[in-house]
């Protein structure tokens, strides 16, 4: 973890994967982010605001809190997702604010996307 937090925010979130490398392309090929290796068994992910790490140190523990990503477009990104080979398990609602969707990504994490745009 290269940069420390504020007080009392989130610093970082950390994903126990089966396979680092699926999930360096899964997210990178989607989100677009970026990628630090410290080892074979951890590496850091940025997404230019907030870091976390994909490690193989632990089994595989799908569920937990559930982690919301922001995007403005979020059809094209249902699509970049359903290419990447992920399952929609909850289709676009709206709300007040605004609107999202939920994926499960290859290790079976469910992740939503949100935006402040209306369909």
């Amino acid at each position: 973890m290269s940069v420390r937090g504020k007080d009392r925010q989130i610093d970082n979130i950390e994903f126990n994967v089966s396979d680092i490398a699926r999930s360096k392309a899964f997210y990178g090929e989607v989100f677009g982010w970026s990628f630090v290796d410290y080892g074979p068994n951890y590496t850091e992910f940025s997404d230019g605001r907030l870091t976390g790490g994909f490690t193989t140190g632990e089994p595989v523990r799908p569920g937990g809190p559930l982690v919301i990503l922001y995007g403005q477009d979020l059809e094209a990104i249902q699509r970049k997702l359903e290419a990447a080979g992920a399952t929609i398990s909850r289709a676009r609602f709206s709300f007040p604010g605004g609107s999202r969707f939920h994926f499960i990504d290859p290790d079976g994490y469910e992740l939503a996307v949100w935006s402040d745009q209306q369909p």
